[in-house]
């Protein structure tokens, strides 16, 4: 039998609906996404840990889950907004229905609610923080708006997603230390399918450690949460800057403009799907990415920093990637892996390879 759930938004918003996936109940960021599919990948990406994430498109589950598409190990996410949730997909892939990827992995949902309403709302008022009631229990709304007055949301999400311990991922190819801060599967595999030989690393390896291991290059990955949390980045990016290269996504992105200088900003709703519109100003061109960012590099913080704006977002002007004036550094910030979305944009990898033939040991300039 079906149970009841109601989604308590911070400004007194109710949605009653029904309850899937795990029992449990929990207070989160609310943010949607306007990907229609992909949601095996959001639930697995980790820089969604702790969100409640709204899926635009009104039917979810179609295709079920299966064991190719997690971007991770461990589901992060906090929880699942949706119209409605397919319990019969069809797929010749499908191993399980999403209700059941779910529970098993204690990720709760909440189905039959308005979620045009829902986005509307963020979409005017920002993101907000929302509570999720435990499956088949009512709540006092006072009491309810109490806690989420009182809850912060957690720092040191990255040191709970990242790696604890350094793991290869051999190939014959370029040397690259990728350092974890929440890593989608998908960077390693654009790496491996070029054949380089990488190095994943926790997020606080020192910067010693890390060249000891002599890399042709080093990835800063994505990740959750504000970048201003990851206290060890800067310190770390200052001092391999200029001896590899660098290349940074997400999260990566931001905290290489933190460590040149920049500031950033949190959004009003931030960017989240597959379907955002970029243009890169070296080339001309436009591509469609995939996005899941809350957080952003505010433009006007970039003088004298040495970094160039390289990429805007079309709908919003945005700030998506930044290059170093003086040193083999670029940096985006959307996802050029996609996983899921569009692979416009994954030729950035092909640059960073590039960029590390060039790089003979020695400081380089961009673009030598």
């Amino acid at each position: 039998m079906t149970k009841k759930r109601y989604l308590i938004l911070e400004d007194g918003t109710v949605f009653e609906g029904e309850a899937f996936g795990a029992e449990r109940g929990m207070v989160g960021e609310v943010v949607f996404t306007t990907s229609m599919s992909g949601y095996q990948e959001a639930l697995t990406n980790p820089s969604n840990t702790g969100v409640i994430l709204v899926m635009t498109y009104p039917l979810i589950g179609n295709y079920g889950v299966n064991r190719d598409d997690s971007e991770s190990v461990d589901l992060n996410l906090g929880a699942l907004a949706v119209r409605a949730i397919e319990d019969q997909p069809s797929n010749f892939r499908c191993d399980e229905t999403l209700s059941s990827f779910m529970e098993k992995r204690n990720i709760p949902g909440i189905s039959e609610i308005d979620t045009r309403k829902l986005t509307r709302i963020i979409r005017s008022k920002g993101t907000m923080k929302g509570m999720l009631t435990e499956a088949g229990k009512d709540v006092d709304l006072d009491t309810a708006l109490q806690v989420l007055a009182a809850s912060e949301m957690a720092p040191g999400l990255v040191e709970a997603v990242s790696t604890k311990r350094p793991y290869p991922s051999p190939g014959r190819g370029k040397r690259v230390a990728v350092v974890d801060y929440g890593m989608k599967h998908g960077i390693l595999r654009e790496l491996n399918n070029r054949g380089c030989d990488v190095l994943v690393v926790p997020y606080d390896t020192s910067a010693e450690d890390v060249l000891a291991w002599h890399p042709d290059g080093i990835l800063l990955s994505n990740g959750p949460g504000n970048p201003e949390d990851v206290e060890e980045a800067p310190a770390f990016i200052r001092e391999v800057l200029g001896k590899v290269p660098i290349f940074g996504i997400n999260l990566g992105h931001e905290l290489l403009a933190i460590s040149c200088g920049a500031k950033t900003f949190k959004m009003r709703f931030g960017h989240h799907g597959g379907n955002h519109p970029v243009k890169d100003l070296q080339t001309g061109r436009t591509e469609i990415t995939s996005q899941n960012h809350q957080y952003a590099v505010d433009r006007d913080s970039l003088e004298g920093t040495g970094l160039t704006v390289t990429h805007v977002a079309l709908n919003d002007g945005t700030v998506e990637g930044l290059a170093h004036e003086t040193h083999a550094a670029f940096s985006v910030q959307f996802d050029p892996e996609a996983s899921p979305g569009p692979e416009d944009s994954n030729h950035l990898f092909d640059r960073f390879i590039d960029t590390m033939e060039r790089h003979n040991g020695k400081e380089i300039i961009a673009n030598a």
